[in-house]
């Protein structure tokens, strides 16, 4: 999609915002909530990183949001391309996952910020606009929590998670083998050896005292569910919302 609802004469002054999301709902939601502004416009959208990297190529867009979890990939591996590919462009993730989980991930890649999708539509937007005004978007507990880390605090958070013991790759693999992929699909998926996933997976074993396989599978996938459960919950509630607005 491309700076579609307004001539491109009209959108010129507007700083423009490459929506990246692998669900419709979500995108055509941002697309609607981002065009209302006076000052910014979508100029495109895609549902995983080819057809990211070759909107941004094409578009030149002045900023990228990203969700984390895009259709076979995670959007961790999105934000660190464009990082590589173009250290100019400055990153949002924007993800259904709790930011416990993911925001200092995001941020390690080289996102510019991180928010949730249960943020007030206000709240999206001031942090799209801090992002491209240059400057790092992150909840205050985020920020709290992060300089605690940097300063070598030694007390224990209590939304640490076990989960947060892996790397991008482990999570990945972790959540791939949560949505029923085996390790021969996993590695032709990431680009690996077989041989690289079973490494990852007794890694991973390890890090989350899982004895076993069986119990590894029955992580993953009631870790993927949880996930599943509130990407849905989102998608219901921008429905309603885009909904309510349409009356």
């Amino acid at each position: 999609m491309v700076c579609g609802k307004q001539g491109r004469s009209k959108v010129n002054h507007k700083r423009r915002i490459l929506v990246v999301d692998d669900h419709p709902v979500v995108r055509e939601g941002l697309t609607y909530l981002i065009d209302e502004q006076e000052d910014l416009v979508v100029c495109g959208t895609a549902e995983n990183i080819p057809q990211a990297i070759k909107a941004v190529e094409s578009l030149k867009p002045d900023m990228v949001t990203v969700d984390i979890s895009l259709k076979d990939a995670s959007g961790l591996e999105l934000i660190k391309v464009i990082k590589t590919q173009f250290p100019g462009l400055p990153a949002l993730a924007l993800s259904v996952h709790p930011e416990q989980f993911y925001a200092e991930r995001a941020i390690r890649a080289g996102a510019k910020g991180y928010i949730t999708k249960r943020e007030d539509t206000g709240e999206i937007i001031a942090a799209i606009r801090e992002v491209l005004d240059g400057g790092i978007y992150l909840s205050r507990a985020m920020t709290e929590r992060l300089l605690h880390s940097l300063v070598g605090n030694s007390r224990p958070d209590p939304d640490t998670s076990p989960i947060d013991r892996l790397t991008d790759r482990e999570l990945e693999v972790f959540s791939l083998l949560g949505q029923g992929r085996g390790t021969r699909q996993i590695a032709e998926n990431l680009h690996v050896s077989i041989k690289t996933v079973e490494t990852y997976r007794l890694r991973i074993t390890e890090k989350l005292n899982i004895a076993g396989a069986t119990e590894l599978l029955r992580s993953a996938f009631q870790w993927a569910s949880e996930q599943d459960n509130v990407r849905q919950a989102r998608s219901s509630e921008q429905s309603r919302r885009r909904a309510r607005i349409s009356v």
